[in-house]
């Protein structure tokens, strides 16, 4: 029996709101102060729009007063919402028709909830097992390739359908998650040496323009690398085109990373388009890279691979 999972389930009921009237340096300190990368703007209770931290940062580089500038003219309008009985499918083609990553939940004409698509990627895999979908299609246990899993990790792998002998097709798109806690930062910290204090130190963090410690960013990109292992085949990352660092992640935020496969180079080497969200679904890093993808090796028990495997080639 067919059981669709409806919005409700999947977002979160607590919204942070700000009126059209208040100052663009209101919601500024609003955003400092909760944590999260956009305010849905609500007026009598309607909500009528959205500011993100985006548009902030647009009216400061165009020599904008913040004190000055009210929230309502710098806010995303009119808003895309959707109603909480909803299916996930729906919503998942609303955010990508309307090329949004929020969807603020209306229920008679009050202001009920937030999806994202974060929300709605956690949830897509259960979405599947409730459609009967082909279960190859995701993978979400320990890889072949891949020493172990852990519980707070996810991960989906969209394969297309062309029917190629290939070990990965342009259209493939593999998604990973975790959260970055407290042990990760300083695992890293002591593993790259990179001991900066805005990373380790709250009282030196809160001096800072982020007013609080933020995840080393090149721990952020590394969740890249770990969808990128988790590719089918083995995964020989070749080299990085281009990475952008868009904004600050928390410590103890879930990112996420999207890798699609955009381009056959040709020689079992690819070029992905790489990006990484954070728990509110804004994009935090973005760029490209290359990848060579061979076929896994012969597994002799020991998890070591055998020469004169005929569908292996070699590679460093």
């Amino acid at each position: 029996m067919l059981v669709p999972i409806a919005v409700r389930e999947v977002m979160s009921a607590d919204v942070e709101t700000v009126g059209p009237g208040a100052t663009v340096a209101d919601a500024a300190r609003s955003l400092r102060e909760t944590t999260v990368g956009s305010l849905v703007v609500v007026d009598d209770g309607e909500p009528v729009g959205i500011v993100a931290e985006t548009d902030l940062v647009e009216l400061m580089a165009d020599g904008g007063d913040p004190e000055s500038r009210t929230v309502e003219s710098v806010m995303s309008a009119p808003l895309v919402t959707v109603g909480p009985d909803a299916e996930l499918d729906e919503a998942a083609d609303l955010l990508a028709r309307e090329d949004v990553k929020k969807l603020p939940v209306v229920e008679d004409g009050d202001l009920a909830g937030i999806a994202t698509t974060t929300d709605l990627s956690r949830y897509l895999p259960v979405y599947a097992d409730r459609q009967g979908e082909d279960r190859e299609r995701v993978r979400r246990d320990v890889l072949p390739d891949t020493s172990y899993e852990r519980e707070d990790w996810t991960f989906e792998y969209q394969e297309t359908t062309g029917g190629s002998d290939s070990v990965v097709e342009v259209g493939d798109v593999a998604r990973f998650s975790k959260p970055l806690s407290e042990e990760d930062v300083r695992a890293f910290a002591d593993a790259s040496g990179d001991t900066n204090r805005l990373h380790l130190d709250d009282r030196f963090a809160e001096g800072t323009r982020f007013d609080r410690r933020i995840a080393h960013g090149s721990l952020t990109a590394g969740v890249i690398s770990a969808a990128l292992a988790r590719l089918p085949g083995l995964t020989i990352y070749l080299s990085t085109e281009e990475m952008h660092f868009l904004g600050p992640v928390d410590v103890g935020d879930r990112v996420t990373a999207v890798c699609e496969v955009v381009e056959d180079l040709g020689g079992g080497r690819y070029r992905l388009s790489t990006s990484v969200e954070d728990g509110e679904g804004e994009e935090v890093v973005s760029g490209s890279a290359v990848v060579l993808v061979d076929r896994l090796p012969a597994d002799d028990g020991q998890g070591a691979g055998r020469s004169d495997d005929p569908g292996s080639r070699s590679g460093t």
